[in-house]
């Protein structure tokens, strides 16, 4: 794949492995797209990356995902990458948590429905482009689900499935299709983890190259 001269829409690209993608696509000169709920978050990589371009919108709703999905095909038609990267991580005990099904919403929708539906929405105009690809970003924890974070490590294990599926789907098309399956990352989601962290500058240092080679 080439890893310059690309049109990248990451979202949750403010901050974390997202933003550790968009860093790095920028530095080898390409158009990189971010979006992000918090638009302070969003402020500040425009400060350091004026280059970047940011688009603020909560994606767990569907006129946020119809007004992204509108300014890409009418401002960026030449998109030919597309980043799933944004989630989000509530840890409790389901028996103990009054806010359970709030949470478990949330979770589900933003790990979850919005790689799809922005997947879905995106792919015609994917197909039209040279150099495409879908990343979806996951973590082992699927394989070694976390007592503390049902939700989220189950949206993770449906995002490979969907992930391994698409792959099957796409195969004969020009559109690639990536899975980041990441450790234990240093994010704001593991603040105060008492496990070794892996920086996101390492986990993006492998995909790059494998990347690079596919």
């Amino acid at each position: 794949m080439r890893t310059t001269n690309n049109t990248i829409l990451i979202t949750g690209g403010s901050s974390g492995v997202g933003l550790a993608l968009a860093k790095r696509f920028l530095l080898l000169e390409n158009k990189v797209i971010i979006t992000g709920k918090d638009s302070g978050e969003l402020e500040v990589v425009k400060k350091n990356f004026p280059e970047m371009i940011v688009l603020v919108g909560d994606l767990t709703e569907q006129n946020s995902i119809d007004e992204l999905v509108s300014i890409i095909e009418q401002e960026y038609p030449e998109i030919n990458i597309l980043v799933n990267s944004a989630a989000v991580q509530y840890n409790y005990d389901i028996l103990d948590e009054p806010n359970f099904l709030s949470k478990a919403d949330h979770e589900i929708s933003l790990n979850f429905s919005v790689p799809l539906k922005l997947t879905g929405s995106l792919l015609p105009t994917l197909l039209k482009n040279k150099n495409s690809a879908i990343v979806n970003v996951s973590m082992d924890q699927l394989i070694v689900p976390k007592s503390s974070a049902a939700v989220y490590c189950a949206t993770k294990a449906g995002v490979q499935s969907f992930n391994n599926s698409l792959k099957l789907q796409l195969e004969g098309t020009q559109v690639k299709v990536f899975e980041i399956i990441s450790t234990l990352i240093n994010t704001p989601m593991t603040v105060g983890s008492d496990k070794s962290l892996m920086e996101p500058d390492k986990l993006v240092d492998k995909f790059i190259s494998d990347f690079y080679n596919n």
